[in-house]
C-alpha cells in the first residue's frame, strides 16, 4: 500500500475558544498547536502527503513549502474536511485528522496508520471515547466525515471500525514486551487544559512551538513579578 494522504483542518488563531492557559495569548497558542500537529504529521513515515485546510494566513505561510493548502470554506469542521478530501485521490489510502492535537508524536501517528492499513475504514476515538480524532479509508470510495460532539457513535454507525480497540487487542496479543501500541494517548488529546484531562495538560504537550509559547509566557510572568 502506498503512503497515506492526510487531511488536517486547522483553524489556527481562530480555534480553541475554550483553551485557557494563564498568561498566554490564546490565539498564539492555538496557532502553535496547529503547527505542531502539522509538523508531527509531516514527520510521520506513513504519510505521503499532508493536506491542510485553513483560513489562517500565518499558518499557510509557514507550511507553504511542505503541504498542499486548501482554503477553509468557513462553514464548519466537516465541510473543511470535505474540502480537503476533494483535492485528494480517492483511489489512494486517505485519512482525516483533527488539527488540535498538542500531544501528538509522529511515531504514534505511524502506529495508528499502520494499524488502520489493515481495514477498509476505521475511526479513532478521542480520550473520552465520545468524539473522534481520526478517520481512515484504504479502498476507493468516499470518506465521509461526521466530526463533532458524540461523533464516534456516528462514525461507528456508518461502518467505521473502532481502531483503538484493534490497537489494544494487538498490544495484548503481543504481550508486555510490545512497544508503540499505546499511541491513542497522544493522538487523542484534544481537550484544553481546563478540562482536567491529564493527557491534555501543558506538561504533556510535545511540539516545539507550543513549548516555546509556554516558555515565553512563563518568562514574561516571572519578569512581571520581579521588583522594579
Amino acid at each position: 500500500m502506498s503512503g497515506w494522504t492526510l487531511v488536517i483542518p486547522v483553524r489556527g488563531g481562530a480555534g480553541k475558544s475554550r483553551l485557557v492557559v494563564p498568561d498566554i495569548d490564546r490565539a498564539a497558542l492555538a496557532r502553535a498547536i496547529g503547527l505542531d500537529t502539522i509538523a508531527a504529521a509531516q514527520a510521520c513515515p506513513a504519510v505521503a502527503q499532508v493536506v491542510v485546510v485553513t483560513a489562517d494566513a500565518e499558518i499557510a505561510r509557514e507550511i507553504s513549502d511542505g503541504c498542499l493548502i486548501v482554503t477553509d470554506p468557513g462553514t464548519g469542521l466537516n465541510d473543511a474536511v470535505r474540502a480537503g478530501l476533494a483535492v485528494t485521490d480517492a483511489a489512494q489510502p486517505r485519512a482525516a485528522m483533527l488539527g488540535d492535537l498538542p500531544a501528538l508524536r509522529a511515531t504514534d501517528l505511524e502506529t495508528v496508520l499502520v494499524a488502520a492499513a489493515r481495514y477498509e475504514s476505521a475511526a479513532l476515538p478521542d480520550a473520552e471515547g465520545t468524539g473522534t480524532t481520526l478517520i481512515t479509508r484504504t479502498v476507493a470510495g468516499e470518506l465521509v466525515p461526521a466530526f463533532g460532539e458524540d461523533s464516534f457513535t456516528r462514525h461507528r454507525a456508518a461502518g467505521f471500525l473502532d481502531l483503538a480497540r484493534e490497537i489494544e487487542a494487538g498490544r495484548q496479543q503481543r504481550g508486555p514486551g510490545a512497544h508503540g501500541e499505546t499511541s491513542t494517548l497522544s493522538i487523542s488529546s484534544t481537550k484544553p487544559p481546563s478540562s482536567g484531562s491529564a493527557s491534555a495538560r501543558p506538561h504533556s504537550w510535545k511540539g516545539d512551538r507550543v513549548r516555546a509559547q509556554l516558555r515565553r509566557s512563563h518568562e514574561a510572568a516571572e519578569s512581571a513579578q520581579r521588583p522594579r
